[in-house]
């Protein structure tokens, strides 16, 4: 499906908005300055007037006459003196602007509240920060907390948002358990509720801990600007990317940082693995992931949970499969890891023939799986082999051949996911509320910040293979069809989808066929290096109870 250009407002115009706006406050700061005397003197007139009127109002009227006249004698003589008004001017500017001066007294430390504060988180940190070998402790009971404790801010609560600590050299802040340890109790001292950082300085024996904002909620699906090849999974901290991209957050358009997945035959992280709890939003990241790909790829969907999360997607230009059972799956993975196949020979003869590599090679293949450990109970029931099996060929030879897996599954199940599986996804996304033991276990280093208990749906973390973990916030991508789906996303969504594909014969079911036929075709196919299996059928179980059938290309490699 062709691409709508994006308009020049969100694909220029936000440098220029952002250049406009950093000019504007320069002036206005430049202005204040300038006008500064100005502004004072004005407040001072302005109270001084307030005063007479407060004064006017408190005289008796039988007074007010002989207090008018005294006045006006006053305003007379000075008339009458040399240079009088222009020393009455400047008396009164004088005046006011002693009245109208910034009276606010500056603010040199914390206050009662504030400082109790510090020194309870003083008093707590002294048994982790001190030894009784030390001559002259940093960290010591009734102690001095500001040498300690170099910066520190709080917000209107009270509470703490920055703090900078100084520790001892002979700390062991290299030990994973001792940071640990500091981080939970200054996390426990400085209020919970709230997701801190914390940055150690293993060369300066310094700690600094910071409140982070919560990540924004309200961008939902949409068209990101991107090149082919990379998905925007979420969005993440400022200072964690280098990278910007234009979204529209409500009714406003604005840059934000993305955590963008990069895919293809050079990338080092082909394929993912989403993990979380239920209702933490990782079906909503898959739908997310495939609402991207269809722009310029092809995609096969296996479903484990069998609720037609996906149903929205059945039928549309680019979905070759929507697969719930576990017939279906089964030929589904089975025509896609005959596939690899078939562009792996089919792009090593052009090579070897001096040729270019055909372009049925070239357009991405997504196989997005869903919760795959659900049919493992259902194969060993019936006899057959684990689904998982089938992804073997695509996860070890996907990157080639422009084939890429995304596998969601949750903390419950995550020990059925094959070994295959959990060694070649190595782009890892973890969604929902997760210990500290669970993000390691899944990401493979702990995040440096301690995560909140209560988080919205699809918030988590990102480690797309060697780098560091970035927090995320994935779209918000609902199912159309679902009844408790808000109108604007509900409409988000479906404006990315694509035009539904017709049969040649105008049918939408073009295939009248039962999952078992379809799956014994697919087992009496060939595995030999260039397969030619017949389409199988597809059954799709949607939220209606209802069942429709897709059918899956059939590609004919070329002959040599």
């Amino acid at each position: 499906m062709a691409r709508r250009p994006l308009p020049r407002i969100l694909s220029s115009g936000s440098a220029h908005i952002a250049r406009s706006r950093v000019m504007a406050r320069s002036a206005a700061d430049s202005a204040t300055d300038v006008l500064h005397p100005l502004i004072t003197i004005t407040r001072g007139l302005r109270l001084l007037a307030g005063t007479g009127r407060q004064k006017w109002a408190a005289t008796p009227k039988d007074r007010r006459g002989p207090a008018l006249f005294l006045v006006a004698a006053v305003v007379a003589v000075v008339a009458l003196v040399p240079y009088g008004p222009l020393l009455a001017l400047i008396s009164v500017m004088a005046v006011a602007g002693w009245k109208g001066r910034d009276r606010t007294p500056a603010r040199t430390g914390p206050d009662d509240a504030e400082l109790q504060r510090l020194r309870s988180l003083y008093e707590a940190l002294v048994p982790y920060f001190s030894v009784p070998e030390d001559p002259s402790p940093l960290f010591a009971h009734g102690g001095e907390w500001d040498k300690a404790f170099d910066e520190y801010e709080f917000d209107a609560d009270g509470r703490l948002t920055r703090l900078r600590v100084s520790y001892p050299p002979y700390f062991t802040d290299g030990e994973y358990s001792s940071r640990v340890r500091i981080e939970h109790l200054m996390h426990a001292k400085s209020g919970r509720g709230r997701e801190y950082l914390f940055d150690w300085d293993e060369e300066g024996n310094v700690l600094v801990m910071s409140v982070l904002a919560p990540l924004p909620t309200g961008i939902a699906a949409q068209r990101f600007v991107t090149a082919p090849g990379e998905t925007v999974l979420g969005f993440t901290d400022a200072d964690a990317v280098r990278r910007t991209v234009p979204v529209l957050e409500g009714d406003a358009t604005r840059d934000a940082p993305p955590v963008v997945w990069r895919t293809g035959a050079r990338s080092t992280e082909p394929h993912l693995l989403a993990v979380g709890h239920p209702g933490s939003g990782t079906t909503s990241l898959l739908r997310s992931i495939a609402l991207q790909a269809l722009a310029h790829g092809d995609v096969v969907i296996v479903e484990g949970n069998g609720t037609g999360e996906y149903a929205s997607l059945d039928g549309r230009t680019g979905v070759l499969a929507v697969e719930c059972g576990l017939s279906g799956a089964l030929s589904g993975l089975e025509w896609a890891a005959n596939e690899t196949e078939r562009r792996l020979i089919a792009a090593n003869r052009a090579r070897q023939s001096g040729y270019a590599v055909p372009d049925d090679t070239k357009r991405p293949l997504w196989l997005l799986l869903d919760r795959p450990s659900a049919f493992a109970h259902l194969a060993v029931a019936d006899g057959r082999p684990d689904p998982q099996d089938l992804l073997s060929v695509p996860l070890r030879h996907g990157r080639a051949a422009n084939v890429t897996v995304v596998v969601a599954e949750q903390f419950e199940t995550l020990d059925a996911l094959s070994e295959t599986v959990r060694t070649h996804t190595r782009a890892r996304v973890v969604l929902g509320a997760a210990s500290r033991e669970e993000l390691e276990a899944v990401l493979g280093a702990p995040p440096h910040t301690i995560p909140t208990p209560d988080i919205p749906t699809g918030r988590g973390y990102a480690r797309l293979g060697a780098g560091p973990v970035l927090r995320l916030q994935v779209p918000a991508t609902p199912d159309p069809y679902d009844d408790h789906t808000s109108d604007a996303h509900r409409r988000a969504v479906l404006d990315l989808l694509p035009d539904r594909h017709t049969p040649p014969d105008g049918s939408t079911a073009a295939a009248n066929r039962t999952p078992e036929a379809g799956t014994e075709q697919a087992a009496s196919a060939p595995h030999g290096p260039a397969p030619e299996p017949d389409p199988p059928a597809v059954h799709v179980q949607q939220k209606q109870s209802r069942q429709s059938t897709a059918t899956i290309p059939t590609a004919v490699p070329a002959e040599g």
